[in-house]
């Protein structure tokens, strides 16, 4: 802990670019939700007030683990994800994990679902940064410096995938990618690890037909508008109908059962239809004002170990904001990722608030 003295330190910029960002998701709820909670629920409220205790709960987070030593999680690196890996594994349990279509990727604990797998991004994160800064040079060896640490973090992607969520593993793996490149890993070693990832979502795609389908479609939404293609042509009719200046706070069409998760991976389409294009530009410069700030913070950072988590951190909200909004406006295949601290969902909300804690706590550590 420490005094109030240090709060001074912190990077308000990056807490200030956060907490707007939450504010902004929680707008983007009340008005994505009304029509889905007052369908089931008979309440136009029902998921921004649970929305709105996520974020109750995710700034409490921030603040909380923005007081612990950072070095604390490098000590505990391998048993934090030691207990990811059994969360993954207890999910899998027929009467223990909580299944939502085809995927068994929830704990359910009375009304509310816990995603084990937003969790697990974090605990590799603080896993690899810790493997870094404590082998030197690891990153220049291959078999004895990256592969150790590749095996056991591809474990988490693989649990992920036998749920399965593949977006999620996909997210994981450039996560992963992602603390590789920052530690500086031979640009042989990222090529080929790169193009074993790309081999091995080829092969995932063709095992199942309608990860294939999802691919045809992206291509050309046309041959299937009324089925597997019907998701993308309901968001780029909520986006283009949004014009300049948008419909206005509230007036979605699409959101009235046209469009499918409309509070959750396509929430980014009913902001842009209410919102227009100008507005939606405020949202994001701030993520990409969160990721310039980010990583000029892990070029203050005290050591290999914060540095890297930094990394790991800022690339999982801005690849994670890339892949939704370049899915959701037809420039990536749709993969059902959540847009950071903007859609509906406390795994996700939380999970990230606490990873923002602990950057905090490293901002006031910097050099």
């Amino acid at each position: 802990m420490y005094s109030a003295r240090l709060w001074k330190k912190v990077d308000r910029f990056i807490l200030g670019i956060v907490l707007a960002l939450i504010g902004f998701g929680l707008v983007a709820v009340s008005s994505a939700s009304a029509v889905l909670s007052f369908n089931r629920f008979g309440n136009n409220n029902y998921y921004f007030f649970r929305q709105l205790l996520f974020a109750a709960l995710g700034i409490f987070a921030i603040y909380f683990f923005s007081r612990i030593d950072y070095h604390l999680w490098k000590k505990w690196s391998f048993w934090i994800l030691l207990a990811g890996f059994l969360a993954l594994a207890l999910v899998l349990l027929p009467k223990v994990g909580f299944r939502v279509g085809s995927s068994r990727s929830w704990f359910s604990l009375g009304s509310f679902l816990v995603q084990p797998s937003e969790f697990v991004k974090l605990a590799v994160i603080l896993y690899l940064a810790s493997w870094f800064d404590r082998k030197r040079s690891a990153e220049t060896n291959f078999w004895f410096g990256i592969m150790p640490p590749l095996l056991i973090s591809g474990l988490a992607v693989l649990l992920i995938v036998i749920e399965p969520d593949i977006g999620t593993a996909v997210m994981l793996g450039i996560i992963i990618f992602c603390v590789l490149f920052g530690a500086g890993a031979k640009w042989q070693y990222l090529a080929g690890l790169g193009s074993m990832g790309i081999a091995l979502l080829w092969i995932l795609i063709k095992a199942a037909p309608y990860r294939a389908e999802r691919i045809i479609t992206f291509l050309d939404p046309s041959l299937d508008p009324l089925g597997i293609g019907y998701h993308i042509n309901q968001a780029l009719l909520a986006i283009g109908s949004g014009g300049f200046w948008g419909r206005g706070f509230g007036e979605s069409i699409q959101k009235h059962n046209y469009l499918p998760e409309p509070i959750g991976d396509s929430i980014f389409a009913v902001m842009a239809e209410e919102f227009g294009f100008i507005r939606i530009i405020i949202l994001l410069i701030m993520f990409l004002s969160l990721a310039i700030a980010s990583l000029k913070l892990s070029r203050q950072a005290p050591d290999k170990f914060s540095a890297l988590t930094i990394i790991g951190i800022t690339s999982w909200i801005t690849m994670q904001t890339l892949i939704n909004i370049g899915a959701i406006t037809r420039m990536l295949p749709l993969t059902g990722i959540t847009l950071p601290f903007i859609s509906y969902g406390g795994s996700s909300l939380l999970s990230l608030c606490v990873a923002v804690g602990i950057m905090l706590n490293i901002s006031r550590q910097r050099g």
